[in-house]
């Protein structure tokens, strides 16, 4: 079932999702939020899209299969893990750059771990909700 009000709606709502959870993305080593929650609201975000127009055609907007967000995340957060290992400091330990950006703040380790959460969380709902649909 296909509707023109949701389909409309999506078209509006997904950047603005996307743009949410990239905002809890940066918020998250400061207060709560971070990659967990920021990766699931940017899934949110492919799922109201794959509801309104189909699951293929967000296929197509992502351009590759979710999937392959699960490595790429888990690579950017074993190397913020390791990071602190080679200047002789136990493995997640914040290191953090010494002067702040100026929209973002303080960049950190702890920014890239969040990061790598937040590429896993979304290849693997996306994997999962995406596999489920395409199934049926």
């Amino acid at each position: 079932m296909k509707s023109a009000i949701l389909q409309t709606a999506t078209r509006y709502l997904l950047p603005i999702l996307l743009l949410f959870s990239f905002f809890l993305l940066l918020r998250g080593h400061y207060f709560p939020g971070g990659g967990f929650v920021g990766g699931l609201v940017a899934s949110i975000a492919f799922v109201l899209h794959s509801l309104a127009n189909g699951t293929a055609s967000t296929m197509k907007i992502l351009g590759y299969k979710p999937i392959s967000l699960i490595p790429i995340g888990l690579a950017i957060s074993t190397v913020s893990i390791m990071l602190p290992m080679l200047f002789n400091l136990p493995p997640m330990t914040g290191l953090w750059f010494e002067e702040p950006i100026p929209v973002i703040g303080m960049i950190g380790s702890a920014l890239f771990f969040d990061l790598g959460v937040y590429l896993v969380v979304i290849g693997v709902v996306l994997t999962i909700l995406f596999t489920i649909a395409l199934d049926e």
